[in-house]
């Protein structure tokens, strides 16, 4: 028994070097998709490494293009049906462009009795071109009251400093707030300056000048 027990300790190490070295992306899910086991082929297209990917929902690392193609593959899953399942999905590469392929995954297990772990195997077919980046969109009263609020300006300073009620401070905070999909006035001002429109390495805070089309 020990002896069965070595030897399959000996080939379950072979199998994982044989599993890190494909050069094909590859995973090992459980029956619902969350990521068991990830090669690093599999943890490159997705920008991180294997050890990372664990617990994440394959499904929402590669987004399935046709959401019917899912609900089918896991009401077979749920009748136990042994098939191959081939899923039409699209992701982010590291290097921003939009990729699209199609993910295969096979149900593994020891006995038909057993719920199966799900082999994943990722075939990258190519890339969407990509499209350029909106411009950012910012006033030149909106770049002002960013500026000002980097500098630790209250609402009521930023007001008298620009000559405006303090509703109207906040009128332009909260479109900002809006548009930029930021939860608070610290992210609203790292956006800004991840944005490129607080100009970074400048004390005190100054914004960049609006272009024409803002004014």
């Amino acid at each position: 028994m020990e002896a069965e027990r070595a030897d399959a300790v000996v080939w379950r190490n072979r199998a994982l070097m044989v599993f890190d070295r494909v050069a094909v992306p590859v995973a090992v899910c459980d029956v619902y998709g969350q990521v068991v086991l990830a090669n690093p082929a599999m943890a490159a297209e997705c920008g991180t490494t294997p050890g990372r990917l664990r617990g994440r929902q394959v499904l929402e690392l590669f987004r399935p293009q046709e959401a019917g193609q899912v609900e089918r593959i896991a009401e077979a899953l749920r009748l136990r049906h042994r098939s191959r399942y081939q899923v039409s999905v699209c992701w982010r590469a590291p290097g921003g462009a939009e990729r699209h392929g199609e993910l295969t995954a096979d149900p593994v297990s020891d006995s038909v009795q057993e719920t199966p772990a799900l082999l994943v195997m990722l075939r990258v077919l190519g890339e969407h071109p990509r499209t350029p980046p909106e411009p950012v969109r910012a006033s030149a009263v909106e770049r002002r009251v960013l500026a000002l609020l980097a500098g630790g300006a209250t609402t009521a300073h930023a007001a008298r400093e620009m000559g405006l009620s303090r509703d109207g401070v906040t009128y332009h905070l909260r479109r900002l707030s809006t548009r930029w999909g930021a939860a608070n006035r610290t992210e609203l001002v790292a956006r800004a300056y991840a944005l490129g429109v607080l100009l970074p390495g400048v004390w005190p805070p100054e914004a960049k000048a609006a272009g024409p089309e803002e004014e």
